[in-house]
């Protein structure tokens, strides 16, 4: 994910203009990150993300990631409203899951949580906060 960040983030004068200079620009990035250790090479490249390039699915992708935002924010409501109990299941049922497409999703979960999703909580469950 790093690697394909830093591929949307570059400037475009400062891309890698052929094949050949794919490699040293992977280096950089990762070095960049301070995370190029010799011993433990990337799992994915940049070629691995071909489905990515190739079509539409870039936008796709964060929308996993997006996904999991609102999944951390969800729980962390759970939990500052006392937990697994039946006011909060039926809360959350009314609220968003009984809703569906018939609203925006956005809409629906602002009516949940009262509030947009806090990427605080995706944060701390993946250790960055």
């Amino acid at each position: 994910m790093i690697l394909d960040q830093v591929w949307h983030q570059t400037p475009l004068d400062e891309l890698p203009s052929s094949p050949d200079e794919v490699e040293d620009f992977e280096k950089r990035a990762l070095a960049s990150w301070q995370i190029d250790f010799p011993l433990v090479p990337p799992r994915y490249r940049t070629a691995y993300f071909s489905h990515i390039w190739s079509g539409s699915y870039a936008a796709g992708y964060y929308s996993y990631l997006w996904s999991e935002v609102m999944d951390a924010d969800t729980v962390a409501w759970f939990v500052e409203n006392g937990g697994m109990t039946r006011a909060n299941g039926d809360h959350f049922r009314a609220t968003l899951l009984s809703k569906g497409s018939s609203i925006d999703v956005m809409a629906s979960y602002r009516n949940f949580r009262g509030a947009d999703p806090d990427v605080r909580h995706v944060l701390e469950r993946r250790g960055l906060a």
